[in-house]
């Protein structure tokens, strides 16, 4: 079993800035992608940014030039720092971890999710 968790979350002003961390622990070979996702009140689930094992980073347009993604291998973390928040940046924030799993008959590949945290930019 491999858990998240998630740090960073808050209320904020619009303008201000926030860092996400998320720790992955248990059960773990290697990590593949990491990804930040977020929702909405009334909205679904998007992408905000992503991490790859060979740090190819994309991003949602929203976030581009505000948002940084990054990752720390050897302490299994991503990072979201996040600049000049929005009041439309108010979501719950959810941490996604793609990785390798050893087991008897060999790696398996898997997914896991945070338990997610606020984020709250009020104007």
């Amino acid at each position: 079993q491999v858990q998240l968790v998630e740090s960073g979350g808050g209320l904020v002003q619009a303008g201000g800035s926030l860092r996400l961390s998320c720790a992955a622990s248990g059960s773990i070979f290697s990590i593949d992608a990491m990804a930040w996702y977020r929702q909405a009140p009334g909205k679904q689930r998007e992408l905000v940014a992503a991490i790859t094992s060979g740090t190819s980073i994309n991003y949602a347009d929203s976030v581009k030039g505000r948002f940084t993604i990054s990752r720390d291998n050897a302490k299994n973390t991503v990072y979201l720092q996040m600049k000049s928040l929005k009041p439309e940046d108010t979501a719950v924030y959810y941490c996604n971890v793609h990785y390798y799993s050893e087991y008897a008959r060999g790696v398996r590949y898997l997914e896991v999710w945070g338990q997610g945290t606020l984020i709250t930019v009020s104007s």
